[in-house]
């Protein structure tokens, strides 16, 4: 039985179709990690880039007995909805009231 004693044999070579998935899985590796390198690299990019600062109005002077429901901003003006289901433009410049839209409801 001592003639028996299991010498390890060298490894044979690698079978092809093994050399060729170990070499897919690499490169599948790599472009995953350039991928998510990408991603990371342009959110970061995007959310970084500096944009102006929405200049709001010191005071919104509505018409008496107007209550603000909501309030946008355009370019050069901004719009404030009331609770009386109207629309009041007014000027970002000068605070004026530029235009009143009512609001209509549509009947049922």
């Amino acid at each position: 039985m001592s003639d028996m004693v299991e010498n390890p044999a060298e490894p044979g070579p690698e079978p092809a179709n093994l050399r060729f998935l170990r070499v897919l899985v690499t490169i599948l590796t790599g472009v995953m990690i350039l991928g998510l390198v990408t991603i990371i690299g342009l959110m970061f990019w995007r959310f970084s880039a500096s944009t102006p600062a929405l200049q709001l109005p010191d005071t919104v002077a509505l018409p008496a007995g107007a209550t603000a429901q909501a309030i946008t901003f355009g370019a050069d003006w901004y719009a404030v909805v009331t609770a009386d289901d109207d629309i009041l433009i007014f000027d970002r410049a000068t605070g004026d009231l530029r235009q009143r839209v009512p609001i209509h409801q549509k009947p049922e």
